[in-house]
């Protein structure tokens, strides 16, 4: 993997800073001019094929800066294109991995490698859109053993009995619509609330015929929209691991983070405290 690969050494081929440098050893260590923290600054892995034309790509230096800015939550961001993210074991050296909207994505090896290193080595993750999308695909083959199933938007012949991930009926671009929340789940201990309005840009979902295996091996579905299709997805007793459908990038003006996006930088802070 061309990034980031441990808490002091940077390859410069391919990660970038999320702003609009190539990362260098010096950013890893000396981000930003603030003076002496009280918190520490957690190293953010964005995985995804960075693009102008995806607005939530567009979206995330705000949203970095309203995070450090209102918050006191300060992520020294790297991006990392899919194909960058296959060897997943070199992931380790982040604090929390983000995978961001834009499917198809180039590798599909490359995120579900990312969403493996967060889920079994306790790293905070957040997948939206897309992300959420693979993390059901990712869960379904490496956690359920169901390795013949894919993602329709990857392999357009697949048959629907073999797909994880379908086609919507109804495309949810530029859709927004009321999601509601679990009761007793991170997603709502983070809302505050047992429901919230949510902003789309997909054109796939889950299929429901494998719903009851992927709860079955331990993934909790938290959130559902008004006719009860899944819209959220957590992982029980993991630091941090929540996926969502919809994009919290897309959640009002861009100067105060949703709460899940907060959320994952709080965790992404607590774990870099332990290094």
């Amino acid at each position: 993997m061309n990034a980031t690969t441990n808490h002091g050494t940077t390859n410069h081929a391919a990660a970038k800073h999320a702003g609009t440098k190539h990362a260098t050893a010096d950013d890893a260590t000396h981000h930003g001019t603030a003076p002496a923290r009280r918190r520490p600054t957690a190293r953010l892995a964005l995985i995804g094929d960075r693009s102008e034309a995806v607005r939530s790509h567009t979206l995330i230096p705000g949203l970095l800066e309203a995070l450090r800015d209102r918050d006191g939550l300060d992520l020294d961001a790297y991006w990392i294109p899919s194909e960058d993210a296959a060897e997943y074991q070199d992931l380790a050296g982040f604090d929390a991995i983000w995978v961001l909207p834009g499917s198809p994505y180039r590798s599909e090896s490359g995120v579900l490698a990312a969403i493996r290193a967060a889920r079994e080595g306790g790293i905070p993750f957040l997948g939206t859109c897309g992300g959420f999308q693979h993390v059901l695909l990712e869960f379904a083959r490496n956690a359920c053993g169901l390795t013949h199933v894919g993602h329709a938007e990857n392999d357009p012949h697949l048959a629907d009995e073999d797909a994880v991930v379908i086609p919507l009926a109804c495309s949810l671009v530029g859709h927004e619509g009321t999601v509601r929340v679990t009761a007793g789940s991170r997603a709502a201990h983070l809302l505050g609330t047992d429901r919230i309005q949510a902003r789309y840009h997909c054109n796939y979902a889950p299929n429901p015929r494998y719903l009851d295996r992927l709860r079955a091996d331990g993934l909790s579905f938290t959130g559902t929209d008004e006719s009860g299709e899944v819209r959220i997805a957590e992982l029980p007793g993991h630091p941090f691991f929540l996926a969502t459908l919809f994009q919290p990038e897309l959640d009002g003006d861009g100067t105060r983070p949703h709460p899940f996006i907060t959320g994952l930088a709080t965790a992404a802070v607590d774990h870099a405290r332990t290094r």
